[in-house]
Parts: C-alpha cells; structure tokens; sequence
C-alpha cells in the first residue's frame, strides 16, 4: 500500500471514529465484492449477460418498462434471472462492518442507494434505515398500473433459460387485475414506476437528517461512479449542506470535491484496512 493511500486510511478511520453519525451512500460498486456483477458501460453489461451482447442490446435498453409489453418472457428472463441471483448472494462482511459502527453512533447510520439488490437488509439494516431511491426487485406492481398496491415478490419464482435469458415459467401477476406484474424498480423511460414506497423511505431519512443538525456527520460512498451520478451528487450535496465528511471509495472514479477523503479501492478491502484503524 503506497503512502498516500496508507495516510487516507488513517484519515478516513479518523473521520469515522469522531462522527456521531453515518450516511452510507452505495452505487453497484458495493456488491461487486459480493460477487454481483459491474454492469459498468456495454463491455461490463455484456461480460454479464452475453446473450445480450449477440443481440446488441446493452443495459439501458434492457431495463426498459417496455419489454413487459412487448415480449415479457425477456423482461422477466432479465429480471428473474436478476432477482434470482440476490436472492442467491451473501453480502460480503463489509455490509456487517459498516452496521457495527453506525449501531455505535448516538446519531445512527442510514443507507442511500440506487441498488435495487436488497443486500443491506439482507446484511442486518432495518428497512426503516434504508432509502432505495430506484426502487427495490424484491416488490413489485402491477405493469398496467391498475391501482397503487406494491406487494412482496416474496412468491415470485422465476424459471429463466441460461442459453436465451427467458422466462420458461409462469410470470408474476397484478393480483387486482392479473395483468402482468412488473419490478418495482424505476427503469429507463419509466412513466409508471409507483414510487409510493420510495417516497416513504424518503421521509424517513429526511426525518433522520433533520436530527443531525448539532451532530457530526460521515458520508461514506461506494461505487457510486459518473454515469449514473444519482448517488454520487447527493453525497455530495448532503456533505455540502450539513458541513459534514465525504469518504469516496472508488477503484475508478474516486474524487471528490475539496476535503474529500479519496480512496481508490474495492469496498471490502477499504473497509478491512480502516477497521484495523478504528479507536470506536
């Protein structure tokens, strides 16, 4: 570890250990240690999904509420095979980490993420601590919408043909109108994401932030990169408005605006040298 890397582990420990409070801002970056997959540009998405490489279609295209209309049997292929997969995934120690020291904060800790996984309720976090600001593959809605109902994809089991990445069983349905049930995911183009849910979640975190206004604030953010900045500009602008300190942990894109602490590494590895750091 060079020197100037080995001195931002001793700054960001620092930084931990004197927060009263913890915001976890996490981009797809924070599962890769995990084993999911990077869907970074076309080359990460296909390296994922070469069937969509034979087809041309890269992820922008593919997490598209269009494909529900027009051939289900794919939109369902790509996101059961999607729910599948976290379903089967073990978040990686980092996530147990990051849960111990904010249970020591008198502030707390909270997660702002655009991962739709799961992983951090999988790994302990209550959901009330959690703000998936894209939605969650673990509900769904109805693709029409018929109503307003989110319900659990809890039943959802989804048979998906590795060779053709579709869907060989029975797709989920709206249990109000049965017509075909969807992610409650915002996708691209989306006209009829429900965020009802979301929104819940954000009034829940703004509840909480507003109880940091006398305490100290640590943002720390992983793999939150440029090319859908949604996670990276609220770090940011929250870090900005509470005068508080941005820990950025990015193996590409670690930079950060003046006092951010940058470290250009994988989650769980930043995550282990700065717990052999801390004084909590």
């Amino acid at each position: 570890m060079n020197t100037d890397i080995e001195q931002s582990i001793h700054e960001a420990s620092e930084a931990i250990s004197n927060a009263d409070a913890i915001l976890i801002g996490a981009g797809a970056g924070m599962g890769v240690d995990s084993g999911l997959p990077d869907f970074r540009g076309k080359e990460g998405f296909w390296r994922a999904y070469p069937v969509f490489k034979k087809l041309g279609y890269s992820f922008e295209e593919m997490a598209n509420p269009a494909w529900f209309e027009h051939d289900p049997q794919l939109a369902w292929g790509f996101y059961g095979h999607r729910l599948n997969l976290y379903r089967a995934t073990e978040p990686h120690m980092g996530y147990t980490m990051l849960k111990n020291w904010g249970e020591q904060k008198s502030g707390g800790v909270f997660v702002f993420t655009s991962n739709v996984d799961g992983q951090f309720q999988k790994a302990g976090f209550p959901d009330s601590n959690v703000y998936e600001c894209h939605g969650s593959i673990h509900h769904l809605q109805c693709s029409g919408p018929c109503c307003n109902a989110i319900w659990s994809s809890m039943d959802a089991n989804l048979d998906v043909d590795e060779t053709t990445l579709m869907a060989s069983s029975a797709l989920p349905r709206c249990p109000t109108c049965w017509k075909l049930a969807r992610p409650n995911i915002l996708m691209f183009g989306d006209w009829h994401w429900n965020s009802d849910r979301a929104s819940e979640q954000q009034n829940q975190y703004s509840a909480w932030l507003e109880k940091l206004s006398r305490k100290s604030l640590v943002v720390i953010e992983f793999g939150a990169g440029k090319s859908v900045p949604t996670v990276r500009h609220h770090c940011e602008s929250t870090v900005r408005a509470l005068q508080g300190t941005l820990i950025r942990i990015n193996p590409r894109e670690s930079e950060g605006p003046p006092g951010t602490i940058s470290l250009p590494m994988g989650a769980l590895e930043t995550l282990e040298q700065i717990q052999n750091n801390l004084s909590l």
